[in-house]
């Protein structure tokens, strides 16, 4: 964990204008920045940026949000990996809070890895570009087969020389261990000694989602006897296999920008593709997909479109980890190349612009084309129809998402065609194996859910639009809790001392995301640190962060004329009338607890009761409306009833 000491130092140095500014174009605008949004496409800006609230808005698509949220989802990478771009970019050193021995040990080697991996990129870079063997076995061959210089460059190609320890011999001069060495994969060890593990290879460096370089991918040239074609990095702390698709960070802004992704099986069909100017691409390596594989996919976009070659195998291997990616709420479509074509050949024969038309033509949705296939092969054999009838309405039933459910009946009614089979049957048969799935789910889990407490209201219209506007004082108590609570209310009591007496004496009740900055506030204290509008904006908590975000506003400010003009009229600042505000929404929200408890009271009355217990209730009601009139009073309002 990220040290909180750190995490302040990384804020209070971070420039929102700035870094905003690095991925966007801003122009002033008042006191505000005014852009386009890169969220969605417009052409007449509305995207607004508070370098004072340090807040963005867009008010087209109301996207809403701080820094490191528009790290987050500009770039697609954690809360914690934002905070690692941010201190990188700042130079600020990270301290973490106490970790197990493992945990760093883990953290050190995996440091130890990247640092080896950049290394290497160099190394290899260097034998590629500037090394008489590298320009005329793998310069040449790459340039044969049609890749230009930016686009090596784009993607760190390199080459591995084939002297058996080339590389060995210069990462051990630099003093890297000889253990982390050996976890890269780029070397094994031989008779005691260390030998290039990729000699005579291409070199394809894999990034990770920030952009580090994870890993590696080692293509043989020529033909050679008893050699892969493909090595690639052994799994370490750096390199997960079922984690990583090829050129996910170098496309992730055009899958997020064209809201499809389309997925290749090979790591020369990816740069193919961007060189073409098609880069919302990525390559699974031609293995099945996993569940990891398809949220990085879904973090950009819900649209996943399959080019395989279009023989048995590649068929074969488009269906594989097709009810992963339903289950996931992907929409999956297939796409297959004319025989003997792959992504990169066909689009150097073909050329961009015939290529899209190609894929846009022969898009096949991969739920109808398993049936089709399934159906070619069964032939009239009766059980194997059966079979096809079973394994759709199977992944039919994995598309149980309440957003989906268009889609699923939509699915149902085109495959009861194709099967001529009644629709109603099938309908039943996926709402079966759905029922199934849930019962299966709510044993493993064993977990009762808790009935959800409703608030008593009253009927009459007053008190209906005294509750509707309820949340809007709860949010502004907060509000007042995060910007001003380290302000004095009395000689003896700041802000926050004074909302928390009040909350706990009058038992205020709020919205489940409030409450949660109020407890996060309350554990800054007992820390002894004193919480400020960073500490909730910034916060890790995604819900309380975006609360917090919402909680502020974007506002004209008032006319930078107005404020030049010769008279002495002065607008008041909110921090100038920070008491008045607190008074009153403290004043609005005791109210509402009165007239709550009125509420409970007179429905007593309405109950048969003892003299006794009669006597009791009327007083009671009587000092509560009692309450009620000097509230008010002090309010300045006027009771109605």
């Amino acid at each position: 964990m990220i040290s909180q000491q750190t995490i302040d130092q990384i804020l209070n140095r971070t420039d929102i204008i700035e870094v905003v500014g690095g991925f966007i174009k801003l122009k002033k605008r008042g006191a505000n920045y005014l852009g386009l949004c890169p969220f969605h496409n417009e052409k007449s800006p509305s995207f607004t940026v508070s370098p004072t609230k340090e807040i963005y808005k867009c008010f087209g698509c109301g996207k809403s949000g701080n820094t490191i949220s528009f790290l987050m989802d500009h770039e697609k990478i954690s809360y914690v990996e934002a905070l690692r771009w941010l201190a990188a970019k700042y130079q600020v050193e990270i301290e973490e809070t106490y970790q197990s021995p493992e945990t760093q040990q883990l953290k050190l080697t995996g440091d130890s890895i990247a640092i080896i991996n950049q290394f290497a990129v160099e190394f290899f870079r260097q034998q590629l570009l500037e090394t008489e063997e590298g320009n005329t076995i793998a310069l040449t061959y790459l340039r044969e087969r049609g890749f230009r210089d930016e686009i090596l460059d784009k993607f760190l190609i390199g080459y591995c020389p084939a002297a058996p320890d080339h590389f060995a011999k210069a990462a051990l001069a630099k003093q890297f261990s000889k253990e982390v060495l050996l976890k890269t994969g780029l070397v094994v060890e031989r008779g005691g000694s260390l030998m290039d593990n990729y000699r005579e290879r291409i070199i394809f460096p894999i990034h990770g989602t920030t952009g580090k370089i994870i890993g590696f991918g080692a293509r043989i040239i020529g033909k050679k006897e008893n050699a892969p074609k493909y090595i690639n990095t052994p799994e370490n702390e750096l390199y997960v296999k079922s984690r990583i698709l090829y050129g996910s960070y170098l496309g992730r802004q055009a899958v997020d920008k064209f809201d499809e992704c389309l997925l290749v099986e090979g790591y020369t069909d990816v740069m193919a593709l961007h060189q073409a100017g098609v880069e919302n691409v990525m390559a699974s390596g031609g293995t099945s997909l996993t569940p990891d594989q398809l949220r990085l996919i879904k973090k950009y976009s819900n649209n996943l479109t399959i080019l395989y070659d279009g023989d048995a195998a590649g068929i074969k291997a488009a269906m594989r980890g097709l009810d992963l990616a339903l289950e996931e709420g992907l929409s999956v479509q297939l796409v297959l190349l004319p025989d003997k074509e792959d992504p990169d050949s066909y689009v150097h024969r073909v050329g961009t612009e015939a290529f899209r038309q190609y894929i846009q033509k022969n898009k096949k949705d991969i739920i109808l084309f398993q049936l089709e296939v399934m159906l070619k092969d069964a032939g009239n054999d009766s059980a194997k129809k059966a079979s096809a009838v079973n394994t759709i309405a199977e992944s039919i039933s994995k598309i149980n998402k309440a957003e989906d459910f268009t889609r699923q009946q939509d699915y149902i009614r085109r495959s009861a065609e194709l099967l001529k089979i009644d629709e109603s049957g099938l309908h039943t048969l996926v709402n079966k194996l759905i029922r199934e799935k849930i019962a299966k789910q709510e044993k493993d889990s064993r977990t009762v859910s808790e009935p959800v407490k409703e608030k008593d209201f009253s009927a009459d219209d007053e008190t209906l639009a005294l509750f509707n506007r309820d949340e809007l004082h709860e949010r502004a108590m907060v509000r007042c809790l995060i910007e001003f609570g380290h302000l004095p209310w009395t000689e003896t009591e700041n802000v926050a001392t004074y909302l928390f007496n009040e909350m706990d004496a009058w038992d205020i009740e709020m919205q489940p995301a409030l409450q949660k900055i109020v407890v996060a506030y309350q554990q800054l204290l007992k820390n002894n640190i004193e919480p400020n509008s960073k500490h909730f904006l910034y916060h890790e908590d995604a819900e309380i962060s975006s609360t917090a975000v919402a909680l502020q506003e974007i506002k004209e400010e008032v006319s930078s004329r107005w404020k030049e003009a010769p008279h002495e009229i002065k607008v008041p600042t909110r921090e100038e009338l920070y008491l008045n505000e607190i008074f009153s929404v403290m004043l609005y929200l005791k109210l509402r607890k009165i007239k709550g408890m009125l509420e409970k009271n007179q429905k007593d009355l309405e109950q048969p009761h003892t003299s006794e217990d009669l006597q009791l209730l009327l007083k009671t009601h009587h000092e509560l409306k009692s309450m009620e009139i000097k509230l008010t009073q002090e309010l300045g309002t006027v009771i109605l009833k």
